[in-house]
């Protein structure tokens, strides 16, 4: 069964449960999916769906932190638990250890010696790691490594 599939089935199931906020981010998930297929004319396949629902995370996070800042509370409540939903449907992710190990590797692989090699070896590390590692933690990983 794929990811979408899965998502799909999740949405009936809290139907039935009457899990309104649950079934209001799913919905929200299955309409980026949609629109990504739409606007792009492709059927996605798992990898896409993962990049979809980390960018969904991403932007959960990011309010979090304003609404956090402005001491709503209430709409820190609410992302917070769409934000949990949306976890859900990710991979287990890469601990920093093996984030970092991960990186050495590539940067060793491809001979990247400082700074300016960056954007060769984050390209190369995401094709790797997408959708089983925190970007944010990745590009640190890669920053430390191509330390002079």
């Amino acid at each position: 069964m794929s990811l979408k599939d899965r998502i799909t089935d999740d949405m009936k199931a809290a139907m039935r449960a009457k899990e309104a906020d649950r079934l209001g981010t799913i919905r929200l998930l299955l309409a980026a999916l949609k629109q990504k297929e739409v606007d792009e004319r492709v059927v996605l396949d798992d990898a896409m769906v993962i990049a979809i629902v980390d960018k969904l995370i991403k932007q959960r996070k990011d309010s979090i932190a304003q609404f956090g800042a402005a001491g709503r509370d209430d709409l820190v409540a609410k992302e917070s638990a769409e934000l949990l939903v949306l976890e859900a449907y990710l991979p287990a992710r890469l601990s920093a250890d093996e984030i970092d190990a991960a990186v050495r590797a590539i940067v060793t692989e491809l001979g990247a010696k400082g700074p300016g090699d960056m954007g060769k070896v984050m390209g190369a590390v995401k094709q790797k790691l997408a959708g089983n590692a925190d970007m944010g933690l990745v590009s640190a990983a890669v920053k430390r490594a191509l330390q002079p």
